[in-house]
């Protein structure tokens, strides 16, 4: 039926989309979209937010809203989605809106008369966020085959306050891979759990049973897979035997000894994040190395493992209860910050598709991998630009940005090497405004290597 439908799209495109109405011999169409803040907001529109509409094939139109929130594109024929997001600080509190819709099919019956309304939801601002997700491996020293077990994640305070986390957990949404069979949606294209107030942690979940502590405007590094050095093996990696280095780590629920060899002897056993396993497999099969929805979130009133093993938080996708597909409902409450990977070769029928809801992350980012790229976030201009002493410590020109196959450029607009100007003593204030898409770019090499 799906394909039925979109050849019958494709048809009323080949016959109708063409005519003289722009340069391109193209017919457009008026498209206007109206930014609706949740019911009780303190907030509501306001002039000036860009809203993008992009069409399947991924080409991007980008449109301002006018007072009352309405943004108008003129578009050719296509199937889009449209995303926006607001930030504002208000009472005393960052205020994060983000929304998408999908599924907007603009043919030659399209009048252009209705507002299609694009609901945000609301969160707020966290202290500590994922600095970078490096999990797409690199070349070996051949360039003939893929090595991508040395998988790893920074952690970062955002803030000038140290960070205290207890009872961290580490998870990752279902399908794991972003173009794989997506169950989770209902026939309007919407997302099953949008609106439950959850989202679902895949395969098994990790948690640091001690307290962890992060410095302001410091990071650390939690290894993935390997918390040892793989660059005398492949020169590409990346070395993850430091002592001050966190690990996964937790061989009696997975036993895969390529996956998680015994870490480098320097990392205290405090630093290792134990495992609850809840699906098959004898490795954390949840982190795709191509397109992973991952997340941090904070167990509360309860322990991580009490709460794994809570038959009241199962969840299965499309409500199937399959045994291997079985997962566990986390409160977006307790999610401290996520990102969303989608990968840039999700081959012909078969399209990235959200997996994480809207208030947890209102977008994505792409990565092409085996190439030793990584997901890192953008810097936050003029944030850091404000704090004091900045000013002479700050290194612009950055150039680590990379291309995605379309040709499309990936960079951080603010032009600042974050890593060199940490070396040199700035302090840095990531970009965070719950949407991947807006905050972060696909960089060409991990940072673990500069």
């Amino acid at each position: 039926m799906k394909k039925l439908f979109y050849l019958l799209i494709c048809t009323l495109f080949l016959c109708y989309g063409c005519s003289d109405d722009d340069d391109n011999g193209y017919k457009t169409y008026d498209v206007s979209v109206q930014l609706v803040y949740p019911e009780g907001s303190e907030l509501s529109a306001i002039e000036g937010l860009t809203v993008k509409l992009t069409s399947s094939s991924g080409t991007s139109y980008d449109a301002t809203s006018n007072a009352a929130g309405v943004a108008t594109f003129n578009v050719p024929a296509g199937i889009y989605e449209a995303s926006a997001s607001d930030k504002r600080s208000f009472d005393g509190s960052v205020y994060l809106y983000n929304g998408i819709r999908s599924n907007i099919v603009v043919t030659n019956l399209w009048t252009g008369e209705d507002v299609l309304k694009l609901n945000f939801t609301e969160s707020r601002a966290g202290q500590v966020v994922i600095k970078e997700l490096y999990v797409g491996g690199c070349q070996d020293n051949d360039g003939n085959k893929v090595f991508q077990i040395d998988k790893y994640v920074v952690l970062y305070n955002n803030s000038d306050l140290v960070a205290e986390l207890e009872n961290l957990c580490l998870g990752a949404t279902t399908p794991f891979n972003s173009n794989s069979a997506n169950k989770d949606y209902d026939a309007e294209g919407n997302l099953a759990y949008e609106n439950a107030g959850w989202i679902p942690a895949g395969h098994g979940i990790w948690y640091l049973s001690s307290k962890l502590t992060i410095a302001p405007y410091s990071q650390v590094v939690i290894a993935l897979n390997g918390a040892i050095d793989h660059t005398p093996t492949y020169t590409n990696s990346v070395n993850l035997a430091n002592e001050k280095y966190y690990c996964t780590y937790d061989i009696e629920q997975y036993h895969l000894t390529n996956y998680y060899p015994t870490p480098f002897e320097g990392i205290p056993t405090d630093h290792y994040f134990s495992a609850v396993r809840y699906g098959l497999g004898g490795a954390w099969a949840a982190l795709s190395t191509t397109s992973p929805a991952f997340f941090i979130f904070k167990i509360e009133g309860t322990t991580p493992v009490a709460f794994a093993k809570d038959p009241d938080n199962v969840s299965y996708p499309g409500e199937e209860e399959v045994s291997s597909h079985i997962r566990r409902k986390v409160p977006v409450e307790w999610v401290l910050d996520a990102v969303e990977v989608f990968t840039t070769d999700p081959g012909n029928n078969n399209p990235n598709r959200k997996r994480l809801s809207s208030v947890v992350d209102g977008g994505y980012v792409f990565l092409a991998n085996k190439y030793g790229y990584t997901s890192y976030r953008n810097v936050d201009k003029e944030a850091t630009e404000a704090i004091e002493g900045n000013a002479e410590l700050l290194v612009y020109g950055y150039n680590k940005g990379t291309i995605y196959p379309d040709g499309t450029v990936t960079t951080d607009p603010s032009g600042i090497d974050a890593e060199a100007s940490l070396k040199a003593g700035a302090k840095i204030i990531y970009k965070d405004t719950n949407n991947s898409t807006n905050d972060f770019h696909q960089r060409s090499q991990a940072s673990l290597k500069d």
